[in-house]
């Protein structure tokens, strides 16, 4: 009997969505539960935020800078003329409302806009504010959560059905026997929709999120709630609301990620100067939530970044969980990916034990890696590549 073939280690965890640098993450919820607000705190750009349903017509993108101490240490270590960080893309997309799947609102222009998104941040209102109108009336987050909630799952739904009913019919007939592995995971899809769950509260095998990501439903999407408190209670760490919030997403998205927050608060520190700021949070004992959610966001992206650093440039490159250095080379240019011969890479932690690159290669802490090496989070690198590489491509 021939031995059995040896289970690989390491073999990556298929991610559902797309793959690639340039992603981002959309902001999601009813009108007037403190979206753009949000929006404009965390990006410091100034996007329309009125007391009416449907102030942002247009998505309103921008990007906002990743904080991170090691970009920070080594911009102090390095002193360069440049400081590149990574960045979070975050888009600020109107308000849903019951019945949008239908058109409701201005439903189905801002269901697309989702559907451009990677990851959701979902808004929910969890202060009481008479000057602040609902949509539906009242405060309620439970019933906020289940309109967004069912709100995407019927457009997957409607999506779904156009994909299916012609798959079924020539699956059946025998004329797309290659299709039949994804007509049987889109059975799937129907029968976890119809249940009233999300396509990311599946399970799922790797062939079968292959076929997910070639779909991209708007219910397969990681989602970040936030939950938006007036000053108090954030304070206080306290809200009537909470336990119920924490019973609904118990029950519908268990293991979700939920971050506190207030957008009274990231308001009021907007202005602020950086001293004002620093009383405000210990005469408050309290401190911002922007820099939790930023990194919150990046890492639901199954996004992570590596270094290179110098005199004249720090720089953090962002690239999708595992990949390899050549991929990670061709980040900083197309060139250094098709002539790549090494990495040589430092962890930061090594560095900053060490204090140098020369301490770091005597302490054996200075790594030549090839094109199997998986870039981690945090690497140092500098790149070695044939700067004549494809040139003899080129002349044919």
């Amino acid at each position: 009997m021939p031995p059995k073939k040896k289970v690989e280690a390491n073999v990556p965890t298929p991610f559902f969505g797309r793959l690639g640098s340039n992603l981002k993450i959309g902001i999601v919820g009813l009108p007037n539960v403190g979206k753009s607000t949000f929006f404009n705190t965390l990006t410091k750009s100034q996007a329309t935020a009125e007391n009416f349903p449907f102030c942002t017509i247009d998505p309103n993108e921008s990007r906002v800078p990743v904080p991170d101490a090691r970009f920070d240490y080594l911009c102090d270590h390095y002193k360069p003329a440049s400081k590149v960080p990574a960045f979070l893309n975050v888009t600020d997309i109107a308000g849903l409302v019951k019945g949008a799947h239908e058109g409701k609102g201005l439903g189905n222009a801002f269901l697309s806009n989702i559907n451009a998104c990677d990851a959701i941040f979902h808004v929910i209102r969890a202060f009481d504010e008479e000057e602040i109108i609902h949509v539906e009336g009242d405060v309620d987050p439970a019933r906020d959560l289940d309109i967004i909630h069912s709100e995407l799952r019927f457009k997957d739904l409607e999506y779904l059905h156009k994909q299916l009913d012609p798959l079924e019919k020539s699956v059946a007939r025998g004329a797309d026997k290659h299709r039949k592995a994804e007509h049987d995971c889109l059975v799937k899809v129907r029968e976890i929709l119809q249940a009233g769950k999300w396509v990311r509260n599946g399970i799922w095998d790797n062939r079968e999120i292959d076929v997910l990501n070639q779909h991209l439903f708007l219910t397969a999407k990681p989602v970040i709630y936030l939950v938006n408190m007036s000053e108090k209670d954030y304070i206080r760490k306290k809200n009537k609301w909470l336990v119920k919030i924490k019973e609904w997403i118990d029950a519908n998205d268990p293991g979700a990620i939920v971050i506190l927050m207030s957008c009274a608060i990231e308001l009021k520190l907007f202005d602020m100067e950086p001293d004002e700021k620093e009383a405000y949070f210990k005469e408050k004992n309290t401190t911002s939530a922007l820099e939790k959610i930023i990194v919150t966001g990046y890492k639901a992206l199954n996004l992570i970044y590596f270094f290179t650093v110098g005199k004249d440039e720090v720089k953090a490159w962002t690239m999708h969980v595992g990949t390899k250095s050549p991929q990670a080379a061709g980040r900083i240019h197309t060139d250094f990916e098709r002539g790549f011969i090494m990495a040589e890479v430092m962890g930061f932690n090594d560095f900053k034990e060490h204090g140098s690159e020369a301490e770091c290669k005597a302490n054996g802490k200075y790594r030549q890696k090839g094109r199997d090496y998986t870039v981690e989070d945090g690497d140092i690198i500098l790149f070695k590549f044939n700067a004549g590489a494809g040139l003899k491509d080129k002349k044919k």
